[in-house]
């Protein structure tokens, strides 16, 4: 039997990397993708060496034609894949007077469109086939906007809009489509250099404050291992202490 085959686009040093790490653990081939391809080096080495097959592609999602070479490449020559996990950010802070259209838009092709890129390429090997798993990566923007981010609110509601026109449209053809809202700072870099910004010392935080990007990607694992009887389309998740 080949191991299932995982393609994980926006695999980071962070929230990619633990969702990478999580499905290699469980005995899945790892493919990953991001813009700049040379940074997944050592990621993908790291897997290698406890035996994982890992791939890792460059690859800009917002771009339809590294879309769709990518897809194939990975179709062609690694295996069928199982899961695709779409992961691009793009949660940038831009007073409304300070956004201009290129940043509006650059923010959205990010956010929106290349999950809508990914996600139709994605159906169009999984439906053939009668079956596979397609998720997105939300946050507490794509439920409601705030001040500052008209442009990443903008982009995550689209996207889990187009997400959930695409589980009802695909879950009747036995692909499992949900989307994933992480309503809460995660520990990353970008977060915690943005808490020092606003003056506050990450490290003085009560533990579990900010969510361990490997509990984001444990609750992927447990999407993907739900039974068809009872698929999820939609889970949020937050720290404890997080207010919602």
């Amino acid at each position: 039997m080949t191991a299932p085959v995982v393609f994980v686009v926006g695999a980071g040093d962070f929230i990619g990397a633990a969702i990478a790490r999580r499905f290699a653990q469980g005995g899945f081939t790892v493919c990953m993708g991001r813009r700049n391809g040379d940074k997944l080096e050592p990621l993908v080495n790291e897997l290698r060496n406890t035996g994982v097959q890992a791939h890792g592609f460059g690859m800009d999602a917002r771009d339809e034609d590294s879309v769709r070479e990518t897809f194939a490449r990975i179709e062609n020559e690694i295996g069928s894949i199982d899961l695709v996990i779409f992961n691009v950010g793009g949660n940038v802070r831009f007073l409304i007077r300070e956004t201009t259209s290129r940043v509006f838009r650059k923010v959205w092709e990010m956010a929106c469109f290349a999950g809508f890129l990914c996600g139709r390429e994605a159906a169009s090997y999984m439906v053939p086939r009668g079956k596979g798993a397609i998720f997105f990566t939300g946050a507490s923007a794509s439920m409601r906007g705030n001040a500052g981010f008209a442009a990443f609110s903008a982009g995550k509601a689209g996207l889990r809009a187009m997400v959930q026109s695409l589980a009802k449209e695909l879950g009747p053809q036995n692909i499992h489509v949900a989307h994933l809202v992480i309503d809460a700072g995660v520990d990353t870099a970008f977060v915690r250099e943005r808490l020092r910004n606003s003056g506050q010392d990450p490290e003085d935080l009560a533990p579990d404050t900010l969510m361990d990007p490997r509990s984001v990607a444990e609750a992927y694992w447990t999407l993907y291992h739900q039974k068809r009887d009872g698929w999820t389309f939609e889970m949020d998740l937050r720290p404890y202490a997080e207010r919602w």
